[in-house]
């Protein structure tokens, strides 16, 4: 009888046992900071707001997951804790929940399954990594051109604009780490320069590149 070879994709993307697929609109949270961390979540198509609120009730804007990323993660520590922050679609999304000891069964006996998510951390860790950089070296309206293009997902071939998901200059602002007047001001000027074009919705093009190159 022939082995069945596990296919870490089709996990992700089908539904089964433990594993369930779901829709979410925008404005609609997958779970909020301080819920128990029950399950973990492989984002199939859309984008992803992760936000934290401190103890004196002031939100700031983490970062923006997309598709073929996991949320939710911390679920998967050895003792069962609650959420580390609360995640928002900000535009329409498809993706596998998956319960908690689903998902650690999986990992401690697919070893394909465990190396994607495992290169999926470090994808992430790496991107923080340079998110900390780019906040610690970089200006405002560098660290604002940066963001605009990762949310666009350049880098993929052929390429040259992106339509990104509605997002408001308050968000902007939080994630680069200043006021929403500098972000209105950066974002008129990459406008006047042909970087963006913005009328409601943002579409970025790769023109955006040239004020994160240059020196």
């Amino acid at each position: 009888m022939a082995t069945l070879v596990f296919d870490a994709d089709s996990f992700l993307a089908t539904a089964g046992v433990g594993r369930k697929l779901l829709q979410f609109k925008t404005g609609q949270p997958f779970f909020t900071q301080g819920d128990a961390a029950d399950s973990i979540f492989y984002v199939q198509h859309g984008r992803i707001k992760i936000t934290v609120v401190s103890t004196a009730g002031k939100e700031a804007t983490v970062t923006l997951i997309g598709a073929q990323e996991f949320i939710g993660e911390e679920s998967l520590v050895s003792i069962p804790g609650r959420r580390l922050a609360t995640a928002t679609a900000l535009s329409s999304c498809t993706v596998m929940k998956i319960q908690r000891q689903e998902m650690i069964r999986a990992l401690h006996e697919q070893p394909t399954l465990s190396d994607k998510f495992l290169a999926l951390l470090l994808i992430r860790s790496m991107r923080t990594q340079a998110d900390l950089v780019d906040h610690l070296f970089n200006s405002s309206e560098k660290r604002l051109a940066r963001i605009l293009l990762l949310m666009a997902e350049f880098g993929k071939p052929d390429e040259q604009e992106m339509l990104i998901p509605q997002i408001t200059q308050e968000t902007l602002a939080e994630m680069v780490g200043t006021t929403r007047s500098r972000v209105s001001f950066f974002m008129n000027r990459f406008r006047k320069l042909g970087f963006i074009e913005y009328d409601g919705r943002i579409t970025v093009h790769k023109s955006l590149l040239n004020v994160v190159l240059h020196e």
